[in-house]
């Protein structure tokens, strides 16, 4: 494509939304929305801003996930994560835009010991996990030229996350309480944002071959796994090695010691198997993404 792409962020001004306006900042006009504008819950809101902007590319970053909350609100993040993706997609088609949706771990059950890979079967167990999935179906069967990312743990230096909250948390209290039976790979924003736009400026080059060739669902999580117990006390070694903040006591705790609305799965760890293979793409350790995400925090 010789002239630079129309790309419209939904979702613009949080955690993931900020990070994709910085990559893709350049040569591409841009628009970033955020709810005030494109509400996903409106749909004629919605859908007024897609006509306006035309875009090439719609990255969708916008969500419901208040994973707890959703327990008593399934309409309203039925409305969101669900309904809003499928109107997207058609609007997408329409346009023959490629739509770029995000979806989560907690499509899974957490049964499985290994990690996840796409094929394997997904079983929901709260609310939220059975609203993103069905976005994800509502996409894949809209005939649009789209990209399905797979997350889990999804964080960074903006907006309400794990990281931000032990910070604060760290500061408040001496003891803090952390389940450790829950394993995952934590995801930095940065991470997600790097990676969206090497896949996305590949599709748009004709790098990966025709769009039905790469268009489909894949897992996009920074490499290896840890407990939310582990990341905590990770965050804390940081924080004590860049700003000399005291180090809380972190206790591990099972999930079964600190219930919640929402039931969440044991292993959310996802393979990143597909992704490589299909674009020569990777994310970084988790490990090594919380240092870069720390650094941006200290600078």
């Amino acid at each position: 494509m010789n002239i630079p792409p129309r790309v419209l962020i939904l979702g613009g001004a949080g955690q993931l939304g900020l990070e994709l306006q910085r990559s893709f900042a350049g040569p591409h006009p841009m628009v970033a929305a955020d709810r005030a504008v494109a509400d996903l819950a409106a749909p004629d809101q919605l859908r007024a801003i897609v006509r306006r902007v035309q875009p090439n590319v719609i990255l969708n970053a916008a969500a419901y996930t208040a994973v707890d909350r959703a327990e008593t609100e399934p309409a309203l993040a039925t409305s969101i994560n669900a309904r809003a993706p499928r109107l997207l997609a058609e609007e997408a088609r329409a346009l023959d835009a490629l739509l770029v949706h995000y979806s989560t771990d907690y499509v899974f059950d957490g049964a499985k010991r290994g990690p996840w890979i796409e094929d394997d079967a997904p079983r929901p167990l709260n609310t939220y996990g059975a609203s993103k999935l069905a976005g994800e179906e509502a996409v894949q069967q809209s005939g649009c030229k789209h990209l399905i990312f797979r997350t889990s743990w999804v964080y960074g230096p903006h907006g309400k996350n794990f990281l931000l909250t032990m910070l604060r948390l760290g500061r408040e209290r001496d003891r803090l309480m952390v389940v450790d039976d829950q394993i995952g790979a934590p995801t930095s924003s940065l991470e997600l944002a790097r990676a969206t736009k090497a896949i996305v400026d590949g599709a748009l080059e004709g790098r990966y071959g025709a769009p039905e060739s790469w268009s489909g669902l894949y897992h996009m999580a920074c490499a290896g796994s840890v407990s939310w117990c582990g990341f905590a006390k990770a965050i804390f070694e940081r924080a004590e090695q860049l700003w000399g903040e005291r180090v809380p006591e972190v206790i591990p705790i099972p999930a079964s010691e600190y219930p919640t609305p929402a039931k969440r799965p044991q292993n959310s760890v996802l393979s990143n198997v597909k992704l490589h293979e299909r674009f020569a793409v990777g994310l970084a350790p988790w490990d090594l993404a919380l240092d870069a995400v720390m650094a941006r925090l200290h600078a």
